[in-house]
């Protein structure tokens, strides 16, 4: 039996994101009455901390597998400016020598 969860009835990051930038076009123009407009605004307010949720989650969830000074196996957040975590930094060969013979 398939199991439902509150997010799956939530809609994609993707489409809450384009119904964002609908209302923001809309309270834009200006010429909606007050309710209206008022209604758009706490919608908007929702999915905006809707996407941030999302986004603070994937965040989380974009981990990289390195390894620690002592050799053991660490999880490390993801940089995108960051070298790989098994760039040689150094120059030392695989066998542990600086590549000198």
């Amino acid at each position: 039996m398939a199991r439902t969860t509150k997010r799956s009835k939530e809609p994609g990051f993707e489409a809450s994101l384009e119904r964002l930038e609908e209302i923001v076009r809309r309270l834009e123009e200006g010429d909606l009455p007050l309710d209206e407009s008022l209604r758009l605004f706490e919608e908007g307010v929702g999915l905006t901390r809707a996407c941030a949720a999302r986004l603070d989650e994937a965040e989380r969830r974009i981990e990289v597998l390195g390894r620690g000074a002592g050799g053991e196996a660490t999880l490390t957040p993801y940089q995108p400016d960051a070298p790989p975590p098994d760039a040689d930094d150094d120059d030392e060969d695989d066998d542990g020598t600086d590549g000198e013979a």
